[in-house]
């Protein structure tokens, strides 16, 4: 299978190392409209730099589309009509019509649109998924890091909350009854904090901090639930699962497993699902329906703090 890639920033770039060393697939070049970068990373890796985009999207099967997300929507209805598969960074688009856009697209282009929701192909992720049973009853989440020169167009909720968001709603299959928000724009016009209050139908409450300003890295989220509580860090990839032990039919303290669920870079698994997806025609894990539902939140998400600003 042929492959390329679109927009070579800061993820672009990342995709390009990625798909350089799979072996189910040929990184045929990139496309960047910034030529200078592009032959750069091009130089790099030993790969073709198109200065067209029509001509990196004929001579491939399938691209992953890394440009600004207000880009999205063109760029990948673009590569969509062109009758490649699609990977797209997350957000999918700006907008939920931006979104059933590109969805249909595919849908009628018979093509696969996946969706850079990387934090699914993370394996302490997936060990959580496998350890949370039925509606969990409230789940806490935390992502702060320290400006990057990356995603300073976009509110923070789209740039970096939007994977919790999307993992709350793997891991909670209910329907949003209530969204609370509450956001701050520190050091960009755009919404550079954020929390928000998430309630289910079924009575689970999420509370999801994102922050792009916080001076200490920190990507956790723990889930509490009837059993006990699991905590998990996506960065080092590590779970903790807490729960009542007991002694002589009484409780007698709290007490702890821990799991290493290290395992291959979430980004190259979430490659591999992508050309795995294109060769069998089979759906992929962050599709373009479950990052529609992530986008819905995060755009209400938005709203509720706007309404708070006025």
């Amino acid at each position: 299978m042929r492959v390329g890639v679109v927009g070579v920033g800061a993820m672009g770039t990342l995709h390009v190392r990625g798909y350089s060393g799979l072996d189910d697939c040929e990184l045929v070049g990139l496309y960047d409209i910034d030529l200078e970068r592009a032959r750069e990373v091009a130089g790099r890796y030993q790969v073709h730099c198109f200065s067209e985009l029509d001509a990196l999207l004929s001579r491939v099967d399938a691209v992953t589309v890394a440009v600004p997300t207000p880009d999205h929507h063109l760029v990948g209805l673009r590569c969509l009509e062109a009758g490649c598969d699609v990977l797209i960074e997350k957000p999918i688009a700006v907008s939920l019509d931006q979104a059933d856009s590109l969805i249909t697209m595919a849908q009628q282009e018979g093509r696969i649109l996946q969706v850079g929701h990387i934090e699914r192909y993370n394996p302490a992720v997936e060990a959580l998924a496998d350890r949370v049973g039925g509606s969990p009853g409230f789940i806490e989440v935390d992502r702060l890091g320290s400006l990057a020169p990356r995603g300073l167009e976009t509110d923070v909720v789209l740039d970096l909350m939007i994977h919790d968001i999307d993992i709350v709603h793997w891991l909670v299959d209910d329907k949003v009854v209530d969204i609370r928000g509450v956001g701050v724009p520190i050091l960009t016009e755009a919404i550079d904090f954020a929390n928000a209050r998430l309630e289910f139908a079924g009575g689970c409450i999420a509370n999801l901090t994102a922050s792009r300003v916080s001076v200490n890295r920190s990507r956790k989220v723990r889930v509490f639930q009837p059993a006990g509580y699991i905590s998990v860090d996506y960065t080092a990839q590590t779970v903790e699962e807490h729960r009542l032990s007991w002694a002589d039919g009484k409780p007698s303290g709290i007490e702890t497993d821990r799991i290493d669920a290290s395992g291959d870079e979430p980004l190259l698994l979430q490659l591999m699902d992508f050309t795995e997806s294109c060769t069998t025609r089979n759906r992929p894990r962050a599709d373009g329906g479950a990052a529609r539902q992530a986008l819905s939140t995060a755009l209400d998400i938005l709203d509720a703090i706007q309404a708070r600003m006025k």
